[in-house]
């Protein structure tokens, strides 16, 4: 696998940074349906939650899936804008797609995701490097589009749709455990950050009827799922009426009754206390103390907050559109330690070299690293996007010599900072859900503790999907090293 990655352009000499072109390839599925469904994910969490909903669409149309190229019918990319890096991998993959092409003519490439939005026909028709053309509110249109292609034409769907969450729609677990899954809660995002394609991608915010997302956790937890990740661009935006559309009710009443994300991590969270509950991403503007005190109340969701900093300069994070400061993301920081103790897992997102980033301010995001310490982190130097606010209203004017030596700064201060963070850790208990044997040795298990720290421990016996006390005896800069007490 690694020199799968390494061919694609995921994984080279000078990666240091933990880069978000992440990958993974669909599984084998053998209900001995006509035709084989292959997909790779590239990209954040809701990408993999997507490639489940196309399998799950796509099953009941006569596939099944493959991880095996060679044998698919139909290959898909579910793609990736957010950086350059991460078209530029997904068109080397094609490039190799296309070669394997020539030896079978007849298989159905497709592009789908927010690159497929970004350029839309553009794949088709100046570059004709797919056959089709799926943008992240199209996929029901999925069998339409095929049968298009089988007809002998190119498809092409990238209509955003302003109330499409696929609630109806029960995953196909692609690439789980058995142990853990994602939940997919809202789609979209309305905060215009000037960096960010994802509006443009994506399309606006819309939230999910939270009792499809109880139902499904209810489903998983039934079929010995133990872990569960609510997902969304911003889950603190998270808000649905239950009577939106009763004007008459509303009316007579003067209220709507409106589900909040503190409210829908409630109920997702009395499915069972043996549920674990994870939820990514939190957005600093939006978390909110009730949130906060939610996960002090419950014990089964996880004590864990992705908190994306970007910069640690007001007048950077100004210009990025983030809409707060330095001293209040601080003060967020400092407030969730307080409710949910030092022990809280905080990760983060950084970006080098934002335009016109002066020294100083690269010394600020340093300085908001040291003051919050966080147990992990995303860091990238700044890529331009087409489209996006700053590529339209602001010169991308620091040199790429000095992103890179700036992102070499930060991520050497983040290792450092994981590390002490997990010597924090040693001669702590903690309880941890087993996911597996360990990567290194099958003599070994690992799982996660509720910060969202690795843990690998003998065996001695246990098995994957239970929860285990283990004391933590040792660690590394990425991973805990425990005994089962």
């Amino acid at each position: 696998m690694e020199n799968l990655l390494r061919d694609i352009g995921i994984l080279d000499s000078d990666t240091k940074a933990d880069v978000c072109e992440t990958y993974t390839v669909s599984k084998d599925q053998n209900t001995g349906k006509a035709r084989k469904l292959y997909i790779e994910s590239y990209g954040c969490q809701m990408n993999f939650s997507d490639s489940e909903i196309v399998a799950s669409i796509l099953s009941k149309e006569g596939f099944d899936t493959t991880s095996d190229i060679n044998a698919a019918d139909v290959v898909f990319l579910n793609t990736c804008s957010i950086r350059e890096k991460a078209e530029q991998t997904v068109r080397n993959r094609l490039t190799h797609i296309n070669n394997l092409k020539r030896h079978k003519p007849e298989m159905l490439v497709g592009v789908l995701g927010c690159m497929a939005e970004r350029l839309k026909s553009r794949l088709l028709e100046e570059e004709k490097i797919v056959d089709l053309v799926a943008g992240p509110d199209a996929y029901r249109d999925l069998p339409k589009l095929i049968n298009q292609v089988d007809e002998g034409d190119k498809a092409v769907n990238t209509f955003l749709s302003r109330e499409e969450t696929y609630a109806d729609i029960s995953p196909v677990r692609l690439n789980s455990n058995g142990v853990t899954a994602f939940i997919s809660i809202m789609r979209g995002c309305d905060n215009m950050c000037s960096f960010c394609v994802v509006p443009f991608t994506r399309g606006r915010e819309r939230s999910r009827d939270p009792h499809s997302i109880v139902s499904e956790a209810k489903d998983l937890f039934g079929r010995g799922y133990r872990e569960v990740t609510l997902l969304g661009q911003n889950v603190d935006s998270y808000k649905w009426s239950e009577v939106q559309n009763n004007k008459a009710w509303i009316e007579k009443n003067g209220i709507q009754d409106v589900v909040n994300f503190a409210e829908l991590l409630r109920r997702v969270a009395g499915v069972s206390p043996d549920l674990r509950v994870r939820f990514s991403t939190s957005h600093p503007k939006d978390i909110t103390d009730e949130v906060l005190f939610v996960m002090k109340e419950h014990e089964n969701i996880c004590k864990n907050i992705h908190l994306p900093m970007q910069s640690g300069s007001s007048r950077i994070l100004e210009l990025m559109n983030r809409g707060y400061s330095r001293e209040w993301y601080l003060n967020k920081a400092k407030r969730i330690r307080e409710v949910l103790g030092e022990d809280c897992g905080l990760s983060s997102d950084m970006i080098a070299g934002f335009c016109t980033e002066t020294e100083e301010e690269h010394r600020e995001t340093l300085s908001v690293m040291d003051a919050v310490q966080y147990d992990f982190a995303y860091m990238f130097y700044y890529s331009e996007r087409p489209g996006t606010l700053a590529e339209k209203k602001y010169k991308d004017d620091v040199s790429l010599e000095i992103k890179k030596r700036r992102l070499d700064e930060i991520i050497s201060k983040q290792r450092a900072h994981s590390f002490l963070r997990n010597q924090h850790d040693v001669g702590k208990t903690y309880k941890v859900l087993i996911e597996g044997n360990s990567k290194r040795s099958p003599k070994d298990l690992q799982g996660r503790t509720s910060s969202n720290k690795v843990v690998v421990f003998p065996a001695a016996g246990h098995q994957k999907g239970q929860y285990v006390n283990v004391l933590v005896t040792d660690c590394s800069g990425g991973t805990l090293i425990g005994k089962v007490v």
